[in-house]
């Protein structure tokens, strides 16, 4: 199974009539891959066997899994699939005409590099359609070892820039960058002009107030790097403190937040937590909330944007069907009359109710100063 001719639609036209002359069944089955090939591929997160069906079942074209362990940016208790699940998601995917992409995108380090290396051999053995790689050294790997692969540029490479995309796409073969939650919306179409690689942009889920790639708060707290352990604020590192009136949440030492009786404990990390700043006690760095970028659809598409990334590997599979289900309503919506878009209520309301704060935000794509 192929990038370019796994999908559903292509299938359909190959079970037409077989009455249909053999010259017009061949344009119809070419004119199926090219109206895929150029619409918006919805890419959907899956951290686990359930929310990776959920995806499928409710219409993603791409799904994204870590293994289980420091090789992605999610390594926490519960989440990423073992070998056996991963051949059994990979299976169902396929089955559905899914492309599945393996995120390995945190940074190797000398005392294990090997557990790195051994993911990529992995990803081809169990035929996953592409990986995910931040550092340059894994693709390189890759690109010498396994030239059929295909290699998409990690958020987690931070590249903000065409220069950066055009160097990996050189040098390594990168055929899809995923841009950081940094750039305005003239600033990805300027990336656009400028490189001949797909661009994928985030769509909705968790915002970060740091340079993506470059977390240290979460390190500052608990001694290990997110960037090289997969996991911001990882469980051993949280302790809750029941007191009389309150209850404390702590990352490391860090006092993270304090809940009153009937507030809903949040877990602990350090950008959303509340701290006191003269006499003020707030959300200093980051207010809990999510990118939801429906209103932009039809200008992504125009500037060509090939694909939307959906947050949330570390969610539930009803937030993972949730989300899949109202922006596959939205981009068919977009693609089949961008004119008469609009952004449906309905729609707001299903995300509002599963976004962070269960308030929405259009993040660094908008800048009214500007």
């Amino acid at each position: 199974m192929t990038f370019a001719e796994n999908d559903a639609t292509v299938k359909q036209e190959h079970k037409k009539s077989a009455e249909t002359p053999a010259h017009a069944q061949s344009q119809c089955a070419t004119d199926a891959r090219k109206q895929f090939a150029d619409r918006m591929k919805l890419v959907c997160p899956a951290g686990s066997l359930l929310a990776l069906t959920a995806a499928v079942d409710n219409g993603a074209d791409d799904v994204y899994m870590g293994i289980r362990d420091e090789t992605n940016a999610r390594n926490f208790a519960g989440l990423n699939f073992d070998e056996k699940s991963m051949r059994e998601g990979i299976r169902y995917a396929h089955a559905h005409g899914v492309r599945v992409l393996l995120a390995l995108n945190t940074y190797p380090q000398p005392a294990t590099w090997q557990k790195w290396q051994r993911a990529v051999d992995l990803a081809v053995d169990y035929a996953v359609d592409a990986i995910i790689v931040a550092d340059m050294g894994l693709m390189q790997y890759a690109a010498n070892k396994y030239p059929q692969l295909r290699l998409h540029l990690s958020v987690q490479g931070s590249a903000t820039n065409y220069e950066a995309i055009n160097f990996v796409h050189q040098r390594f073969g990168v055929t899809r960058a995923v841009l950081p939650r940094v750039l305005s919306i003239q600033q990805i179409a300027q990336v656009i002009a400028h490189t001949p690689v797909e661009i994928e942009a985030f769509g909705f889920g968790s915002l970060s107030i740091m340079v993506e790639g470059r977390c240290a708060l979460s390190s500052y707290a608990t001694g290990e790097s997110p960037n090289t352990h997969g996991g911001c604020s990882p469980a051993k590192a949280v302790r809750w403190e029941q007191k009389p009136d309150v209850l404390d949440s702590r990352l490391g030492a860090v006092l993270i937040d304090r809940f009153h009786a009937g507030e809903r404990p949040g877990y602990p990390t350090l950008c959303r937590g509340r701290f006191k700043v003269n006499d003020n006690t707030y959300y200093a760095f980051e207010e809990p909330t999510s990118l939801n970028t429906l209103e932009l659809l039809p200008a992504l598409q125009d500037m060509g944007v090939k694909a939307i990334k959906i947050e949330g590997r570390q969610r539930s599979p009803g937030y993972v069907a949730s989300v899949t289900r109202v922006w596959r309503e939205a981009l068919d919506a977009c693609e089949s009359q961008p004119g008469a878009y609009r952004v449906l209520p309905a729609w707001q309301a299903a995300l509002s109710r599963v976004a962070e704060g269960h308030q929405c935000t259009l993040g660094a794509y908008h800048r009214a100063w500007k």
